[in-house]
């Protein structure tokens, strides 16, 4: 996993009167746990992709409980879990990031949202956006409203979070609708504490079986002539009981004084940034103590009409605070005041930028020109922003700004060998069509790759590419990672190509986990430890839909994934041809591998450590190496030959020995200067041999032995 939360899930068992210490991600857990539940599942995904790990590194306080636990392939099959809320008083939680995952779950939530639910069923999204996010720039907001889902927008507090949590399961039952929750990454990682409840086992569980399936009813189902009264039932019953449920209950928060000229309204996840914002106007402190009238929405959808035209009356204006486009909460609130017949002023994206991410200086600028038009004081904020400003021209008359640093792969990661064999091929053959994916592999669109021509979604890299395999000279090759494959790629593209006779290539990098989200655990992953993994067999797979031309290659053997790319782009062969390119996840292997080599050395025994080394005599300044691999390790330094300007390559210690860089310059034919180094320590007898009978070859030659005491390097 990417982060370790066994420590942190003992705070899991905590009861009342005991107080809860920690981020924001557990504390969904815990208010998950509070909340009584019978089931939770969902799909990893950054920013919320904690949630999964944490539930299932707590899998045995689960079971206590009875709460059934479910890893789902893809979103789609997440939301479909919730089909037990349906007919059964079971509360449910799933969980993705959105709005990617949102858009692979939409025809089940949907059907979902249309039937309406019996027990609680609350999805808790990962609202990734903003210049932070690896996603497409939407908003969950449209789907709440398309398919009548209520949206959660929590204040970004542990006890506000946790409390939420609880209120939307019992808003959830009380409208018969399920209830999303959208939580950005900063209210998944802010940090707290709040007084902690009981966990509570749901009455109905695997471990408290319900006894008869429920009794068939059609209107239940989300099917014609059904859906028809569904959709009544939606505006008549579900919404007025929601609407009820958010004020009896406070789910929205009045803060600040209750008369004034002006107001804000903002969604809740924005609470925080705007409220520093307020305090450098001195409209406010860090203990969220306004002295300006602000109604927070927890719940941005619905709205409660009389709420918002309450709040309105008697002021000149109110801004609307909400992030993204389009301003549904501006329009919604503009439409409210319109009909209550109510002249308040309506401001929003007229003063705040209408897309983009809510930032310090974003929020101060529309805030201070807010208060500017209506004759408060901004001084404070204006103080704050031009003191920003004169740090970035301060910044920018030290020296030049720092060049452009793309994202690349990690250390040592086994696909960066992949794109450059393809490189390489591209050099030989010619440019190519490469369909991207979603995934670490999609980094290669980024210098010095510059590979793909499209990111269509998860897994969906080969049918992307479907049109365009009989409208070019060479085929067009598709990358895909096994997470994509088992997530969409089996059937959207692999099952479409063989039925319609495609003539393409895929490449699949099999490195063992779902990688780019933390490294969880995939159908093919081998079985282990702590892990779900089923060790599922890709090429049989493929085998058994039909694809005959399957080649496995060895990641890291460039001038083989190169070969192999070669003989599938010449072959005469028609149909799909797939490159399983295997290469486990270097950052899964090196949390294996260095605790087993620390404690190897700790006890005495004898490890090896493998790196790599430039000759610096040798190396010619060239550079092609670098240029045909992107490792972050190796870099250049000054050529200690005064003779000589160009500088020389250099790998530096983060070297993990993976070998790329020898492969890649072999593979091209380029130079000789690449060493192997194996750092052998606690050497045995025959390597302190080999270590002397090499110094006296070394001294022999005129040489000086290098001295590296408690270590044996052979080259």
């Amino acid at each position: 996993m990417e982060v370790s939360f066994h420590e942190e899930i003992e705070s899991l068992t905590l009861g009342a009167g005991q107080t809860f210490h920690g981020e924001g991600i557990l504390a969904v857990t815990k208010g998950l746990l509070q909340s009584g539940v019978s089931y939770v599942g969902g799909y990893q995904g950054a920013p919320v992709s904690h949630l999964l790990d944490v539930l299932l590194q707590s899998e045995d306080i689960l079971s206590d409980l009875g709460i059934h636990l479910e890893t789902c392939t893809n979103e789609a099959a997440a939301a479909a879990m919730l089909a037990a809320s349906i007919n059964y008083p079971l509360r449910g939680c799933v969980t993705w990031k959105s709005i990617v995952g949102t858009n692979v779950a939409a025809d089940a939530l949907s059907n979902l949202a249309s039937a309406g639910v019996t027990g609680g069923a609350l999805i808790v999204v990962g609202e990734d956006y903003g210049e932070g996010a690896s996603v497409i720039q939407e908003r969950t907001h449209a789907y709440a409203l398309k398919s009548s889902i209520w949206l959660v927008d929590p204040r970004p507090n542990l006890p506000n979070i946790v409390d939420m949590v609880e209120k939307s399961f019992e808003l959830s039952e009380a409208s018969a609708t399920p209830v999303m929750m959208e939580l950005r990454i900063r209210a998944c990682h802010v940090f707290g504490s709040f007084e902690a409840r009981d966990n509570v086992a749901a009455v109905h569980s695997a471990s408290s079986r319900i006894a008869e399936p429920a009794r068939f009813d059609y209107d239940r189902l989300s099917h014609p002539p059904a859906t028809f009264r569904q959709e009544v039932d939606k505006i008549e019953r579900r919404l007025p009981a929601a609407q009820d449920f958010i004020l009896r209950h406070g789910l929205n928060e009045r803060l600040g004084p209750e008369g004034g000229e002006i107001g804000l309204i903002t969604q809740g996840g924005l609470f925080n940034g705007l409220n520093a914002r307020l305090a450098d106007a001195a409209l406010s402190d860090v203990y969220g103590d306004l002295s300006m009238p602000t109604l927070v929405l927890n719940v941005t959808h619905p709205l409660v009409p009389s709420q918002i035209e309450e709040f309105a009356r008697g002021k000149s204006a109110v801004l609307v605070v909400e992030e993204g486009a389009p301003e549904y909460i501006e329009q919604a609130v503009g439409q409210i005041l319109r009909k209550a017949d109510l002249q308040t002023k309506v401001h929003g994206k007229d003063l705040l930028p209408a897309a983009g991410e809510y930032t310090g200086p974003v929020l101060g600028r529309g805030l201070a020109e807010f208060l500017r038009l209506y004759g408060q004081d901004p001084s404070g904020l204006d103080e704050w922003l031009a003191a920003l400003d004169a740090h970035r021209d301060v910044a920018q008359e030290v020296g030049q700004p720092l060049p452009p640093r793309p994202p690349t792969f990690c250390t040592g990661c086994p696909e960066r060998p992949v794109f450059s064999a393809m490189k390489l091929m591209r050099e030989e053959m010619g440019p190519v069509h490469v369909s991207a994916d979603i995934g670490c592999h999609a980094l290669a669109t980024f210098p010095p790759f510059s590979q793909g021509n499209s990111i269509l979604g998860y897994g969906m890299s080969l049918a992307s590419s479907a049109a365009v395999s009989g409208t070019q000279a060479r085929r067009p090759i598709s990358v895909m990672g096994d997470g994509g494959f088992w997530h969409n790629g089996l059937l959207t593209g692999v099952a479409s190509s063989v039925f319609n006779r495609d003539d393409g290539i895929l490449v699949v990098m099999n490195n063992g986990y779902s990688s780019a989200t933390g490294v969880q655990d995939l159908p093919s992953s081998r079985p282990k430890g702590i892990g779900r993994g089923r060790g599922l067999d890709m090429e049989a797979t493929l085998r058994d839909m039909g694809v005959k031309w399957v080649r496995r290659v060895d990641n890291y053997r460039v001038s083989k994934v190169f070969d192999t790319l070669r003989e599938a782009q010449t072959t005469s062969e028609e149909g799909l041809k797939v490159i399983l390119a295997d290469g486990e996840c270097q950052l899964a292997r090196q949390r294996r591998v260095r605790p087993a080599m620390a404690k190897a050395v700790a006890s005495g025994e004898r490890a090896v450590r493998t790196r790599f080394w430039v000759d610096e005599e040798t190396c010619t300044g060239d550079h092609s190496c670098i240029r045909l691999s992107g490792c972050p390790s190796l870099t250049i330094k000054p050529n200690p030959d005064p003779l000589r300007t160009d500088p020389v390559a250099h790998v530096n210690n983060d070297c993990v020995g993976c070998g790329l860089c020898g492969e890649v310059s072999h593979a091209a034919q380029l130079c000789p200067s690449f060493a192997q180094i194996d750092i052998i320590q606690n050497p045995g007898r025959w390597d302190r041999l080999r270590r002397s009978l090499s110094d006296a070859l070394i001294r022999l030659c005129g040489g000086t032995p290098a001295a590296r005491p408690g270590a044996v390097a052979a080259e």
